[in-house]
């Protein structure tokens, strides 16, 4: 019987904890307090909230872990950003496969060109080695004509040229948009319609990335991705003349 009512305090507690981290995100959102302002004290929050101090600490917790909010030791809880990046992200996943492809094309044109200026020796090699990695695996099964077989080295080919960039920040995002766009893609067409994978422009990149010159290596990028993102449009099309 008390492992009963423990059982059932606990599940209240849980909901009013998930009430709370509603009613703060939702302040957060309508912009209640500044980014980069200090939110009231736990103290303040409860007597606003009408719950307990234990029910906000915990619904600010869940909240730091999100990213809106950030705890300074002696100094308060400060607003890091008004956005729920769980919602972003979620609107992300509900995008088009042009959508997220568009974007991810953006950020690896932006780090094509830090990348030209911060490269080390090492992240070429890397990024040679993915492409011998992909060369093999193309010939090793030209009936595939590399789509299938190569995602995997491509997707690493990319993230090498990203993480060139030496922006951790741009390497995360990118990473989400890598794998949104290879799950996108396979989702909407299928294994055996992914675009090709042409690793002479690929190689052309890498060049424009070891000389050193941001406008070359961006204009390398875009044209390497002028391919996948025609052959995106061209199935696009299909498939709505099918409809």
């Amino acid at each position: 019987m008390s492992s009963t009512h423990e059982g059932l305090q606990a599940a209240g507690r849980r909901s009013l904890v998930d009430v709370t981290i509603e009613q703060l995100r939702e302040q957060l959102g309508a912009g209640a307090w500044p980014v980069g302002g200090r939110i009231p004290t736990e103290h303040e929050l409860a007597e606003r909230l009408q719950v307990g101090r234990n029910t906000v600490r915990e619904a600010i917790r869940v909240l730091v872990h999100a990213g809106m909010l950030v705890s300074r030791q002696g100094e308060g809880t400060f607003v890091r950003s008004t956005s729920d990046p769980a919602s972003v992200l979620r609107g992300v996943q509900r995008s088009g496969v042009r959508d997220v492809l568009e974007v991810r094309a953006a950020l690896e044109a932006e780090a094509a060109r830090l990348a030209a200026v911060r490269h080390t020796p090492e992240d070429i090699a890397r990024m040679r080695a993915a492409l011998a990695r992909e060369a093999e695996i193309i010939a090793a099964h030209p009936e595939r004509t590399g789509r299938e077989a190569t995602v995997e080295h491509d997707l690493e080919f990319h993230t090498a040229v990203v993480e060139a960039a030496h922006n951790p920040a741009l390497t995360e995002v990118y990473r989400y948009f890598g794998a949104s766009v290879r799950e996108s893609m396979r989702t909407a067409f299928g294994d055996h319609e992914m675009p090709e994978v042409v690793v002479a422009t690929h190689e052309a990149l890498v060049d424009a990335i070891e000389s050193g010159d941001p406008e070359r290596a961006e204009a390398a990028c875009r044209r390497l991705l002028a391919e996948p993102t025609a052959a995106v449009e061209q199935l696009l099309a299909t498939i709505a003349a099918r409809k």
